[in-house]
């Protein structure tokens, strides 16, 4: 007896087309963004297009906040691929309703609306805590090192450049007295196109200095900050020769000859990963222990993070209303001067701060130099504190890794600390809805 087989028929056209909704899941996560972003104020992508006349037609803000928000969430990140996508994907096409944005298209929009996109984030914060997703019991808050749009091997250190500064001015006087010779030179030398030769030396040499003058600049307020004056100098009392110091090896607002800048992204930084050492940005986030909220998204240019606990606060109560019961940061976020600022900013929330690396304890503080760090010391002696603080790696991590590995986001496809700081809260709230989106079911 011949083998019963299903229907096939790939040639079969049909009478009338299908409703794309019915082919996704209800519970598929491109319907709950639609509804989601339904639900969202958008009054300030419509803005843009306000008197723009019946003959200026933009796809609808809607159906392109949609798309990308998915994409993101999807971990398709590129505007190309996002644009191959619906036509490819069906959940892609849902979304898109029949329209078809080229990339540029995509890509202009986002560019255009980037702090409209990061704003978004703090409506899907609100709307969590709306649904019981964000409970502010506990906040547990972490870094995580995201690699900047630019090489470390396009950056040059403090010291590099004034040696190629000084090459290439005297490259552009030897072509500048070669071409003042031209006539004579024609004859026993080759051709050479030598204002081109001066005009691509004078313009490296210009963004050579343009990068001096940032680390200078970086330099100077580094300088003011630890309370030096551009008028100290390194003599002692009576111009007696002073001992050098870390404040006066070198000259005000000189920077160390390794300090480097990067010539593709000026705002990043070196720093270390898991990778090694890359142009990277510090991505802060706050995460609710309720359901692994990302209610807090910043970023910062320093690669450490003892300071940023007090910004990291103020800015929970700013995203959703409300202060946190409890609060709890690592090693990295230790900082005498930041708990002493939380002691008077926020002195109803229990901070717990670790001392050292887990298993260590940190012996001999001084209680009168640093009084807030030893009563943070006696709190994580206490096994009520241990056992809070044990929470934080489950509550934290696994949203820096859902980022990483599950969305892949790995590298800003943006530049510029503004621009990426929008993206890295642009992401984080797609992960948001993504997790939302696994709670409801």
């Amino acid at each position: 007896m011949p083998t019963s087989y299903l229907p096939y028929e790939p040639d079969q056209d049909l009478l009338l087309p299908h409703s794309l909704r019915d082919w996704l899941p209800e519970d598929h996560l491109a319907h709950y963004i639609s509804d989601t972003i339904n639900a969202l104020d958008l009054r300030a992508f419509y803005a843009r297009y306000e008197d723009g006349g019946p003959r200026n037609q933009p796809f609808h803000p809607a159906m392109m906040v949609k798309v990308l928000v998915y994409g993101y969430a999807t971990g398709v990140f590129s505007s190309r691929k996002i644009a191959k996508k619906l036509h490819e994907d069906v959940a892609f096409r849902l979304l898109g309703a029949g329209n078809f944005p080229k990339h540029r298209t995509i890509c202009d929009f986002r560019a255009l609306h980037l702090k409209e996109l990061a704003a978004l984030f703090v409506q899907v914060v609100k709307l969590a805590r709306e649904c019981g997703l964000v409970r502010l019991g506990t906040i547990a808050v972490d870094g995580t090192k995201l690699k900047a749009n630019a090489s470390k091997h396009k950056a040059m250190s403090y010291g590099r450049m004034q040696a190629a500064e000084a090459e290439l001015k005297a490259q552009i006087d030897a072509l500048l007295a070669r071409a003042a010779q031209a006539d004579k030179a024609e004859a026993g030398e080759p051709e050479l196109d030598v204002p081109a030769e001066i005009a691509r030396r004078e313009q490296r040499l210009a963004a050579i200095r343009a990068a001096k003058g940032r680390l200078e600049q970086r330099q100077r307020e580094a300088d003011a900050e630890r309370g030096r004056k551009p008028d100290d100098d390194d003599s002692g009392p009576g111009g007696s020769p002073r001992k050098p110091g870390p404040a006066f090896q070198r000259p005000f607002g000189e920077p160390p000859a390794k300090a480097q800048d990067n010539f593709t992204d000026p705002d990043s930084r070196i720093m270390k990963s898991s990778a090694g050492f890359e142009q990277c940005y510090n991505g802060q986030t706050a995460v609710d222990a309720q359901a692994q909220i990302i209610v807090v998204a910043e970023l910062t240019q320093c690669a450490a993070d003892s300071g940023e606990l007090p910004r990291m606060i103020a800015a929970i109560e700013r995203n959703t209303g409300g202060v946190p019961a409890v609060v709890l940061a690592d090693a990295g976020y230790r900082s005498e001067a930041a708990l002493a600022h939380l002691a008077v900013s926020a002195p109803d929330i229990d901070v717990i701060v670790a001392i050292g690396r887990e298993g260590k304890r940190l012996v001999g503080i001084d209680t009168g130099r640093l009084p807030h760090t030893a009563a943070m010391a006696a709190k994580m002696e206490h096994p009520d504190g241990r056992g809070r603080y044990r929470r934080r790696k489950a509550i934290v991590e696994p949203p820096n890794a859902w980022i990483k590995q599950v969305l892949g986001f790995r590298q800003f496809s943006l530049r510029g600390v503004e621009k990426v700081r929008c993206e890295f809260q642009l992401v984080c709230a797609a992960l948001n809805l993504r997790r939302m989106a696994t709670m409801a079911v």
